[in-house]
């Protein structure tokens, strides 16, 4: 007669394996959500647990009292495994006082194997400490076959009760691991999401900082064009406005929405340059070239007006010959933007702030296109040249 060990034994190797290969097709199932797939691999295991009794029952005729103590033994490790997967390793492995966890994982293993171990003297009534395999015989052979096998080839088989306390044993012990481990991992990966969470969350917290800082300082230069214009020509202040009131409504309600349109970023800057455009000199050479055909992809706004600003705040001189020559070029998920200017009236940035846009948009670059930007910016004695690369992809 065979003995529980050896379903016990069966038991956890089932729920592994099965878990597993189930597991291994189920992760790629592009129908499933992760909160789903945890639950439906439990009820999978659960199920293949449940059904096997009778697998064994149709093939191999296995005694009912086998089949009740198998059930009596799942159940007993499904309680094992659910308390500490559920309740033990949230409430006290987790914690600072962590002996706790493991003086209550004693405790567990240690009530449920004498509820196992009195399952298993209600259902068998066998003979503690037989050395040697008994074997069903007919009532009108027992006399025969009592005593030693032929030969005296003792099995030399552990007791009953050791052997049930050994596989117990191994059986508690891998449960207790394996649900450790499974929730070891869904905290780790609870932490990596909200960690990237919270990166996603300080990554929007510098974008808005960083727009909201880039538009006062636009607005406090443009300003200062207009006041200087007012008193030279009515007619022209009054076409600054105008074209101003369209920059701050680009600035107020399109660049506020996150993404726009790198046709609307386009105009945005065309009228920018329309408004500097008013005070230029005659000595002033003004060089424009955007893409007239172009796929209208999503950006980010106020990429490349910082560079535009600086260009004509430090690019345009009244005195002598100045130049400033922007171009784009935007083919498939690349946009190349350039940006050169004559140094015609350059000042101390420290003393005047001016540097706090070229620095906001480094940052900005940085947070936005990690990796997929290049931005190259070239001083010489007479030229200051920006080169900024972008991949959309």
């Amino acid at each position: 007669m065979n003995n529980s060990s050896e379903w016990s034994t069966f038991d956890t190797d089932s729920v592994a394996s099965a878990t597993e290969d189930s597991g291994s097709y189920l992760m790629k199932a592009p129908f499933l959500g992760r909160k789903k797939l945890k639950p439906l691999l439990h009820l999978l295991a659960w199920i293949i647990l449940l059904a096997l009794p009778l697998y064994f029952i149709k093939r191999w005729q296995v005694e009912k009292d086998f089949i009740w103590l198998y059930y009596i033994n799942i159940l007993i490790y499904g309680i094992i495994f659910y308390s500490n997967y559920l309740v033990l390793i949230p409430r006290f492995f987790f914690s600072e006082k962590r002996y706790r966890y493991f003086l209550s994982v004693i405790i567990l293993v240690g009530c449920f194997y004498f509820v196992s171990d009195v399952s298993n003297r209600m259902i068998f009534k066998y003979v503690p400490g037989r050395a040697y395999a008994q074997r069903s015989v007919k009532p009108e052979n027992e006399g025969r076959l009592q005593g030693p096998p032929p030969g005296n080839r003792y099995v030399n088989r552990p007791p009953f009760r050791q052997m049930h306390l050994y596989n117990y044993t191994l059986n508690s012990i891998f449960l207790i691991f394996f649900s450790l481990g499974l929730k070891i991992l869904e905290r780790q990966e609870h932490i990596e999401k909200f960690q990237k969470e919270l990166e996603k969350e300080k990554l929007n917290s510098e974008l808005a900082f960083l727009k909201n800082q880039i538009s006062p300082h636009f607005f406090f230069n443009t300003l200062n064009n207009i006041y200087s214009l007012i008193s030279i020509n009515a007619e022209d202040s009054r076409m600054a406005v105008l074209k101003l009131s369209k920059l701050m409504r680009y600035l107020l309600y399109e660049s506020e929405q996150g993404n726009t349109r790198l046709s609307s970023e386009i105009d945005f800057m065309i009228n920018y340059i329309d408004l500097m455009k008013l005070r230029m000199s005659n000595k002033a050479d003004l060089k424009i070239s955007f893409p007239e055909k172009f796929e209208d992809k999503s950006i980010p706004p106020l990429l490349f007006i910082t560079f535009i600003e600086n260009a004509f705040k430090h690019g345009i001189s009244n005195r002598g010959k100045s130049f400033i020559d922007i171009s784009m070029i935007s083919e498939g998920s690349s946009i190349v933007f350039k940006c050169s200017n004559s140094i015609a009236n350059l000042k101390n940035e420290k003393e005047e702030n001016s540097g706090i846009g070229l620095e906001n948009i480094r940052k900005r670059l940085n947070l936005l296109f990690p990796g997929k930007h290049e931005l190259k910016i070239d001083t010489s004695d007479n030229s200051y040249n920006v080169t900024l690369v972008i991949n959309l992809a």
